[in-house]
């Protein structure tokens, strides 16, 4: 491999000239002037806790996943449970054999965001390590087996009758597909995601990394649909029709309170998803992005716009929630809810 070639390959160049992979707050810092002259405005640092009122915090974070989820109608969620903080295998073992679970489940923390400590757990042997790193709340949830995971963002302004679906993405999982003659490692190694996730791999697929996958064959490296796991984002706006935004309109005005925030879901077609036909694992609040945006290739520049649009729409929202009768959060209560947060995001070494 010359000079050139192992440069291009490094993770380094590889994050560097994919905007996708630049850090969170360097990519939202322009946004801070624009969030900044909007709470002047509002008079009010959390303005964007009245865009869902009925979430804590509107959803932008703090809030607990459990409760969320307990708003939606029964036939659109996977079951779930909520398991307290520091509490033995033995009693996550009868919860799950009480409520009737089947291995694999997955578990979550029921405060986080970004992925954080989402688990698929195969069997009971993997209980031990997840409760003696998460000091905290979590979710106990069937995993849901449909082919097709998508997120779908959904705005209502409160003074219309309808809201719509603003933007879609379908998520593609981080996999390699076999030649016949490579190595797993190999194959994870010539891939740019993959070898991004490479210190994790390893360690998940330490028996198998020797292994020559079959021609054609693919293997899903890993099962959990989120952007910091490998997890590709597909613009999917082409999805967006009326039909579409009927659909989760209907499903919306059934959550009290609820009026902006991205539903990620799995199903098994395209029509199934037009027809209501899905589970949705999580639904998340105002501080949910619109993810078409992290298409590999999205522009910058029109990723930017589509981000100043989605803080206009949590200012707009807020304010009309306000003249209904909704309040700002006070900073007290904002102060907990984000201590909350970051505790939660703690693990024990």
């Amino acid at each position: 491999m010359s000079i050139v070639e192992k440069v291009r390959r490094s993770n380094f160049y590889i994050k560097v000239t994919s905007w996708e992979y630049w850090p969170f707050g360097f990519v939202q810092f322009p946004l801070f002037i624009y969030f900044s002259w909007l709470a002047i405005r509002s008079r009010s640092l959390l303005f964007f806790s009245a865009s869902n009122p009925a979430i804590a915090m509107g959803g932008m974070f703090g809030e607990s996943k459990y409760e969320v989820l307990k708003k939606i109608p029964g036939q659109y969620i996977p079951k779930t449970i909520l398991i307290a903080a520091n509490t033995s295998r033995q009693y996550v073992l009868e919860a799950i054999a009480k409520n009737n679970f089947q291995f694999p489940v997955i578990f979550k923390p029921d405060v986080g965001e970004r992925g954080f400590m989402v688990k698929k757990i195969k069997s009971e042997h993997d209980i031990d390590s997840y409760i003696a790193q998460l000091p905290f709340p979590f979710l106990v949830q069937e995993f849901v087996d449909r082919p097709l995971e998508f997120s779908i963002f959904y705005t209502r302004f409160p003074q219309d009758n309808e809201g719509k679906v603003t933007s879609v993405v379908l998520k593609e999982m981080l996999n390699v597909v076999g030649n016949g003659r490579s190595t797993l490692q190999e194959l994870i190694l010539a891939k740019d995601r993959a070898k991004l996730q490479w210190n994790t791999l390893k360690i998940t697929y330490h028996g198998r990394l020797e292994e020559i996958l079959p021609n054609e064959e693919t293997l899903e490296l890993v099962s959990i649909g989120n952007h910091c796991l490998g997890t590709m984002f597909l613009d999917a706006s082409h999805l967006i029709n009326s039909k579409l935004s009927e659909v989760f309109d209907a499903i919306s005005k059934q959550i009290d309170g609820f009026y902006f925030g991205r539903y990620d879901l799995r199903c098994n077609t395209n029509d199934d998803l037009y027809e209501g036909k899905i589970k949705v694992m999580e639904l998340n609040g105002c501080g949910a992005e619109p993810s078409h945006i992290y298409q590999p290739g999205f522009p910058l520049g029109k990723a930017f716009g589509v981000l100043f649009n989605h803080w206009q729409n949590i200012f707009t929202i807020a304010q009309q929630n306000v003249k209904n009768g909704a309040t700002y959060t006070s900073l007290q209560d904002g102060l907990h809810y984000y201590n909350k947060f970051k505790m939660s995001t703690q693990i024990k070494k």
